[in-house]
């Protein structure tokens, strides 16, 4: 009888995903809420041939030389891979992948909502009520901004961020995006990052972690916007300069922000942006629907099982890998 190849899977992921795993696999399966840490990891990846990891798992060389010589393909369960060494992964020959297109909706509809929730102050008329402030109707009372007729700008104009696109013009928003590599579509104009911060009403990010976009909103990002500008990141924390967002909320350079990404993640409780109400955070749940968690893992585990078998990768990180098999 054939010996099942041995993967170590960092976080339990939806059952239909799994269940496709353990059919093939001898698995080991970190079945805690908390991430393994740094060392449990080295100690758990050691003799593997394939690792299922999350965004909140730091596969660095080290990691790649704990598990061995065997060591053949690491599949992310998230779109992003700034967690993996993906440089180091290649000139080992192991296979990276993740899993694109199926979360887009449903990080695009939390964008949207968190955008709408910030612009018209949902979160905080809500603490308003259980405060026992709400004594009676007000002509002025929690003023939020207007959406029909207001400019969107999106950064990073990919999947999610045509998406979002798609859902602002049921709205009549006028769209600006800038992406160096995107093409305009109909009824949508391209322009700089400079004209995007001073024309947008509200700015929502969905552009990846690179060196090049870290910190890219930053103090004097915020000083081009408008003071009624809306910010909303679902895309990683890191894109935002936290310090300079915190500042730009408590001075009123903007008027609100809705983010799911923080730096760092979990955000830590001492964080001066939890002490504002005009910012909504949320714990890194854009796509958190049944369908689209379930639809991720199965996407997962077909990337993981094709790199065990030395197969290409449905969806892979570095293709060249995929093109040497």
């Amino acid at each position: 009888m054939m010996k099942k190849p041995k993967v170590f899977i960092t976080r339990r992921i939806p059952d239909s995903g799994l269940n496709m795993i353990y059919k093939e696999c001898d698995v080991d399966l970190w079945d805690q809420d908390l991430p393994p840490s740094k060392a449990e990891l080295l100690t758990h990846i050691a003799g593997v041939d394939g690792i299922l990891s999350l965004l909140s798992d730091e596969i660095d060389s080290k990691v790649m030389q704990a598990a061995g010589k065997n060591f053949r393909v690491i599949s992310n369960y998230a779109v992003g891979f700034d967690n993996i060494d993906v440089q180091t992964a290649t000139k080992r020959g192991v296979a990276v992948g993740h899993t694109p297109d199926v979360l887009t909706e449903a990080t695009a509809d939390f964008s949207f909502a968190l955008m709408m929730s910030a612009g018209r102050r949902v979160v905080e008329a809500e603490k308003y009520v259980h405060a026992g402030k709400w004594k009676t109707w007000g002509p002025s009372t929690l003023l939020g901004v207007d959406f029909a007729g207001a400019t969107l700008g999106i950064i990073g104009f990919g999947r999610i961020g045509k998406a979002m696109a798609r859902r602002a013009t049921g709205f009549g928003m006028r769209i600006i995006f800038y992406g160096p590599t995107a093409d305009p579509l109909p009824g949508m104009t391209k322009v700089d990052l400079d004209t995007l911060y001073r024309e947008s009403d509200f700015i929502s990010l969905h552009t990846p972690l690179t060196p090049e976009t870290r910190h890219m909103i930053n103090t004097e990002a915020f000083d081009k916007m408008k003071t009624t500008a809306v910010l909303v990141n679902t895309a990683r924390g890191e894109v935002v300069d936290q310090d300079a967002l915190y500042d730009a909320l408590k001075n009123h350079k903007i008027f609100a922000a809705g983010i799911d990404v923080t730096d760092p993640e979990p955000l830590p409780m001492d964080s001066p942006l939890l002490t504002l109400d005009n910012i909504i955070i949320c714990p890194h749940i854009a796509s958190g629907s049944r369908s689209t968690r379930e639809n991720m893992a199965n996407i997962a585990a077909q990337n993981l099982l094709a790199g065990l078998r030395g197969e290409p990768l449905p969806y892979p990180v570095n293709p060249e890998v995929n093109e040497e098999v």
